[in-house]
């Protein structure tokens, strides 16, 4: 890897601040500019179509490549936050002509007819055309156009929650024309409902409702006016078809929940200084990110290729990709066809379907920027006989291995089959955990932070003071051993932070994290466990969970009732 990084420098020069994008304007002849995002990185599919050229045109001092980060150079401020890669031509030092997406052909016309017109002219064969300034043009409307972003920070209170209504109010939102920007589910701390709610907290009753408010699992959003309506992505809320009184244009977020009669459940705040001050409390660096949304998407090893699966893995992470989940699984029948649909009609068809359904795969989830996209990209074709020139550094090409003519890797297509093949391949799972009294509120938001690291959900929270049928209910296992009557006695210290966490394969994950029983154990075997940080003995040990299924319907049923739905 390390050998064909150093190729792909000698070949495009890297401009990566104003004053070498000044320093290359000065080359005479083609320049041909691979417009990047800091991000996602400069167009490797095309690095292949780029050095064929170069070896075939062979004039150095006509044709030059380079890569330039669009985030750190001024002249290229209007091509930044774009997903799709850009490709600039200049000639002399003016750029005369522009290309959008990874268009091999087009891209090799392109460059072939402008070195052609270089030919020509140093020959005295045909006069330089004129060509507008597509930059200045650009910039230009830039200028013409600002747009100021505008934001409300919404709170989905805990009643709402609980009660299963945040997803209706979401939906009503969207319906509206508003859209949300970012989300967060998240207990609030007791300093950050005084900041929100400090025009109310004089109010007599107002520590009854700091209680209330951080005793339970609330709805962070950022939510901006509805210019963007109609763009969601295909995996996020599709709202039913709008009211006659929903498609009003509503002057506020406010002024619409108000009319909704849902106030009562989510509070507004629209001053802008304010609203700058708690988006960077809840969504730190989200102007940095806004336009570079991450996504998930599914990806597949083929059971031929697992030898080499750490060489993939590799390639993966340098890609930046971080990989969420992983699992190794021989694929039903259902699960083969369904990722193999596109080779139905080859003769060779049953032949797959009986590979991938006698040896086990690599199946994982991925998230990056622009993730669907990238790694299809990186994938290449679906079969090896489509391997061209333009395809030759794809994952198709490097791992083409045993002896059926198929790509040894799997994307999903989009956002909505993504979300297909993860519900398939890694389905949701509930589980119970319990943060024990002895806990501070500090370590108690640790916790927290650490459980949200992992990819756990909050999908449901409560603080309160458990009795003792409900201790039965989460302890049923060791209700008969002489150490319950101690268990119980620690218990009724003080409140627990009940939770229903989710995941996939959230039971083993959620005890993983807790680390052994005993915190002692913990510091040696997993010191970075919940346990080993937090816990005092064995009986405080910070935190509990569900050992089974049963144990985690029967806790979450005691203490949440019907309001949690089954994943």
């Amino acid at each position: 890897m390390a050998g064909k990084k150093r190729g792909e420098v000698q070949l495009q020069t890297v401009i990566n601040n104003q004053s070498l994008w000044d320093e290359m304007l000065q080359n005479k002849g083609l320049t041909v500019i691979d417009v990047y995002q800091a991000w996602c990185g400069p167009c490797k599919a095309m690095q292949p179509l780029f050095r064929k050229l170069k070896n075939e045109i062979n004039e150095d001092e006509l044709l030059h490549f380079v890569v330039a980060e669009a985030d750190s150079i001024v002249s290229l401020q209007s091509y930044r936050d774009k997903c799709e890669p850009v490709f600039l031509f200049s000639v002399n030092g003016k750029v005369i002509a522009k290309i959008q997406g990874a268009n091999a052909p087009l891209v090799n016309k392109k460059i072939v007819t402008l070195i052609t017109e270089e030919k020509k002219i140093a020959a005295g064969e045909m006069v330089r055309p004129q060509y507008p300034d597509i930059l200045l043009i650009e910039l230009e409307k830039t200028k013409k156009t600002p747009e100021r972003e505008i934001y409300n920070i919404a709170i989905i209170k805990p009643d709402a929650v609980l009660k299963a209504k945040a997803q209706e109010i979401k939906e009503k939102i969207i319906t509206a024309g508003f859209v949300i920007e970012a989300e967060e589910r998240t207990m609030l701390t007791e300093q950050q409902v005084r900041d929100f709610y400090s025009q109310i907290a004089n109010q007599p009753d107002f520590e009854e409702f700091l209680t209330f408010m951080t005793t339970g699992l609330s709805y962070v959003l950022i939510i901006a006016p509805g210019k963007e309506q109609g763009h969601m992505e295909e995996s996020e809320i599709q709202p039913k078809e709008p009211t006659e009184s929903e498609v009003k244009k509503w002057n506020s977020l406010q002024e619409y929940l108000e009319q909704q009669h849902l106030s009562q459940f989510c509070d507004v705040e629209d001053r802008e200084a304010s609203v700058t001050k708690f988006t960077e409390v809840f969504f730190p660096g989200f102007k940095i990110t806004k336009g570079k949304k991450l996504q998930k998407t599914m990806a597949l090893l083929r059971p031929d290729l697992l030898e080499k699966q750490d060489d993939v893995l590799n390639i993966i992470k340098d890609e930046g990709f971080k990989i969420l989940m992983e699992r190794q699984i021989v694929l039903s029948e259902e699960q083969a066809k369904m990722l193999c649909e596109e080779f139905e009609k080859e003769n060779y068809f049953e032949k797959l379907i009986e590979n991938m359904t006698r040896h086990p795969s690599l199946a994982l989830v991925l998230q990056r920027e622009n993730c669907v996209q990238h790694w299809k990209e990186l994938l290449g074709p679906s079969t090896v006989e489509q391997i061209s020139e333009y395809h030759a550094e794809s994952l198709c090409a490097q791992f083409a291995v045993g002896s059926l003519p198929v790509n040894q890797l799997y994307g999903s297509d989009s956002t909505a089959v993504a979300e297909r093949d993860m519900q398939c391949f890694f389905p949701p799972e509930n589980t119970f955990a319990l943060i024990k009294p002895h806990v501070t509120h500090e370590q108690r938001e640790e916790i927290l932070k650490l459980i949200k690291e992992e990819g756990f959900e909050l999908t449901q929270v409560k603080d309160m003071l458990l009795t003792p049928e409900q201790v039965e209910k989460i302890y049923i296992q060791i209700t008969k051993k002489n150490f319950y009557k101690d268990v119980l006695e620690v218990l009724s210290e003080g409140p627990s932070l009940v939770m229903v966490l989710s995941k996939w394969n959230a039971i083993a994950d959620w005890r993983r994290l807790m680390g052994p029983v005993d915190p002692e154990e913990a510091k040696l075997l997993s010191p970075d466990s919940i346990r080993a940080q937090f816990g005092i003995s064995i009986l405080k040990n910070a935190v509990h969970g569900s050992t089974n299924p049963y144990s985690v319907t029967e806790s979450i049923n005691e203490l949440f009732g019907e309001d949690v739905e089954e994943q």
